[in-house]
């Protein structure tokens, strides 16, 4: 009953051989000459200041949160795009509403001051 399964078993095994092997081979083969340098943390080249353990605002949170919740909206509008010209006068009209409602959630968060950082 299982002998179906038996290439997908017999790959998996040979790739989780291949990925220990690789990894010990640099294990072995890499060259190890620990410094201060090389153990600093780096940060797009600015030296590390202050606490990694800082709190964050909650806005930032909060703004991403957002671009998540419109990109994922936006997304929609590549399948419309494709479709588009079966789609007629009904599909533009119903993607205008679609925007519509999009932007009517947009100018709400604007107009709560989810977008301001000064506050």
């Amino acid at each position: 009953m299982l002998e179906p399964y038996l290439p997908v078993l017999v790959h998996f095994l040979v790739v989780a051989a291949l990925a220990l092997m690789i990894l010990g081979l640099s294990a072995w083969v890499g060259v190890k000459r620990p410094s201060r340098e090389k153990l600093a943390p780096y940060e797009c080249g600015m030296p590390p200041v202050g606490d990694a353990r800082e709190r964050f605002s909650i806005s930032f949170y909060l703004v991403g949160m957002l671009f998540i919740l419109f990109d994922v909206e936006v997304a929609f509008l590549f399948p419309w795009a494709v479709v588009y010209k079966s789609l007629k006068w009904f599909g533009f009209l119903e993607m205008l509403l679609y925007i519509a409602i999009l932007l009517a959630g947009y100018v709400y968060i604007w107009k709560k001051g989810a977008l301001d950082w000064s506050r």
